[in-house]
């Protein structure tokens, strides 16, 4: 009688969590996520990494970037048709500023 039950639980269990991860897209993908925080620190990228992550996030034209006094890489990009300005933290997220 418990093995039916126990069953039952752990199907549910799976479902909630697949359900979970396909809808939430830092899951989903492997870009880093654009944010507006940025979180500050020693940052290790090279001027060409931070490009690259940049450019995977689904920016393009990238632009000269520079690091500032908190480690995080930044510059202007294109994205959808519009001049941003962005950023990259140490952790390798994408930041508009």
């Amino acid at each position: 009688m418990k093995l039916p039950i126990f069953g039952a639980m752990a199907a549910a269990l799976v479902t909630t969590a697949a359900y979970a991860d396909s809808h939430n897209p830092a899951v989903k993908s492997s870009k880093p996520i654009a944010t507006h925080v940025a979180a500050k620190g020693h940052n290790s990228f090279t001027e060409a990494q931070a490009r690259g992550r940049i450019e995977k996030a689904g920016y393009t034209d990238v632009g000269k970037l520079s690091k500032n006094s908190n480690g995080i890489w930044q510059g202007a990009a294109i994205k959808d048709g519009q001049k941003v300005k962005i950023g990259l933290d140490y952790k390798g997220n994408v930041i508009l500023r």
